[in-house]
C-alpha cells in the first residue's frame, strides 16, 4: 500500500470511521540505533542510509504504519540553535552541555535557524531523501517541547526560578517558543509539508498521518511540576505552539495524572503518547481520552505471559467498552509475517465499531 493510500486510511480514522490503527513492528529493535552513531551524527549521508535500513522492511509489512525516517539528532536539536553545547559518547545519543546564562539565552532570539549546525545536517538529510527516498516519508527531528527546551537551555535553575523569579521563566518560555516555532516552520518548508498536517514516526520506522496537527511536542520535564505550575507555565505554551500548526501530537514519559488530564482538556492536543503507560490504570487513560475526544497513540504493556492474541483481544475489548480511539504501538507481536497479518486483521475486526 502506498503512502497516499495509507494517508487516506488514516484520514478516515481521524474522522471516526473504520477501525483503530495498529503499528506492528517488523522485528524487535532498540529505540535508537547507536552503532557507529558518532560517525553518522555529522555525516547526513551516513545518517540517512542508517535510518533507511531501519525502515526498509516496512513498506511491504502488514501494518497500518507509514514507513518513515528522520535525521536522528537527539533532544539537543533545538537548544543548540541558541548556542547550547553537546557531547556524544560512544554508543549514546547526544548529551547537552553546560546550561547557558540568561544573556546567552536571550541572544538566541537573534540567531538564524538555517545557519545552525544541526539544522544544516537535517537540511542535507532531507535533500538526500528527496533524491532517493522512494515510498518512505521523512519527518522532523526531535524538537522536544517548549518547557523541555527551556529546561535544556537553563538547567535545573528553572525549578528554583519558577518560585523565585517567575517573570524570568515566562521570558525564558517565550524564547523557547520562538526557537521551537521558527525551526519547525523552516524544516516543514524544506519538506514541502503543510503547516497544518504531518506524517510523524515518533522515533520509529513507522509513522502516522496527522491531518489536523502539524507538529509533535515532547514534554517530559513537566512531570516534575505541580498541577498549578503546569496550568500556568506549560499548557498555555503548548497551545500557543499549536496555533501555527492547527494542533499537536504530544508525548511525555513519567507518571503525572494531572498533566494527562490537563492535556486531554486542551483543544490543541489531538493525540497523546505515554512513554510509561504501564504506570497508569489503562481503563482510566482510555476513559479520559474518550470523554475528551483525544486519541491515545501509545505503546501499551502486556500482562505477564500474555501472547499476542489475548493481548489484542484484551485491548480491543477495552477500547469498545470505553469508546476510546486508539493508535496502538504493540508491545507484543508475532515474529512471522503471516501471523502479523492475522494480528492486523483481528485488531481491525475488534475495533471497527469503536
Amino acid at each position: 500500500m502506498s503512502i497516499e493510500q495509507k494517508m487516506r486510511a488514516h484520514a478516515r480514522f481521524w474522522r471516526g470511521e473504520g477501525p483503530c490503527l495498529i503499528l506492528i513492528p517488523t522485528a524487535a529493535m532498540e529505540p535508537y540505533d547507536t552503532d557507529d552513531y558518532r560517525e553518522r551524527f555529522k555525516n547526513p549521508a551516513l545518517m540517512w542510509a542508517a535510518e533507511m535500513r531501519r525502515t526498509q522492511p516496512v513498506p511491504d509489512w502488514p501494518t497500518d504504519g507509514i514507513p518513515t525516517v528522520r535525521p536522528n539528532l537527539g533532544v539537543v536539536f533545538v537548544p543548540t540553535i541558541a548556542g547550547l553545547g553537546y557531547t556524544i559518547q560512544p554508543g549514546q545519543m547526544p548529551w547537552p552541555g553546560e546550561p547557558l546564562s540568561r544573556e546567552q539565552i536571550r541572544a538566541g532570539r537573534q540567531r538564524e535557524v538555517s545557519e545552525a549546525e544541526l539544522v544544516r545536517y537535517a537540511s542535507e538529510f532531507y535533500a538526500l531523501h528527496k533524491a532517493g527516498g522512494g515510498n518512505v516519508a521523512a519527518y522532523l527531528p526531535d524538537t522536544q517541547g517548549i518547557f523541555d527546551v527551556a529546561h535544556l537551555l537553563y538547567g535545573e535553575r528553572i525549578f528554583y526560578d519558577l518560585i523565585d523569579d517567575p517573570t524570568w521563566v515566562s521570558e525564558l518560555m517565550e524564547i523557547a517558543l520562538d526557537l521551537y516555532t521558527r525551526v519547525s516552520l523552516y524544516l516543514k518548508g524544506i519538506l514541502g509539508e503543510s503547516n497544518h498536517e504531518m506524517i510523524h514516526g515518533h522515533g520509529t520506522p513507522q509513522g502516522v498521518c496527522f491531518p489536523h496537527a502539524g507538529v509533535r511536542i515532547s514534554e517530559d520535564t513537566p512531570t516534575l511540576l505541580s498541577p498549578k505550575m503546569i496550568r500556568e507555565f506549560v499548557i498555555p505554551f503548548i497551545e500557543r505552539a499549536a496555533t501555527p500548526f492547527a494542533g499537536v501530537f504530544l508525548h511525555y514519559c513519567g507518571y503525572h495524572k494531572s498533566l494527562f488530564e490537563q492535556l486531554c482538556q486542551s483543544p490543541a492536543v489531538r493525540a497523546i503518547d505515554l512513554g510509561n503507560s504501564e504506570m497508569y490504570d489503562l481503563r482510566w487513560l482510555l476513559e479520559r481520552c474518550a470523554s475528551s475526544n483525544t486519541v491515545f497513540c501509545s505503546r501499551i504493556a502486556a500482562q505477564p505471559g500474555e501472547d499476542w492474541q489475548p493481548y489484542v483481544r484484551r485491548l480491543g475489548g477495552l477500547i469498545r467498552e470505553t469508546g476510546a480511539r486508539c493508535i496502538l504501538r504493540p508491545k507484543v507481536f508475532p515474529e512471522r509475517r503471516s501471523e502479523c497479518a492475522d494480528m492486523l486483521q483481528l485488531w481491525h475486526e475488534l475495533t471497527s465499531d469503536s
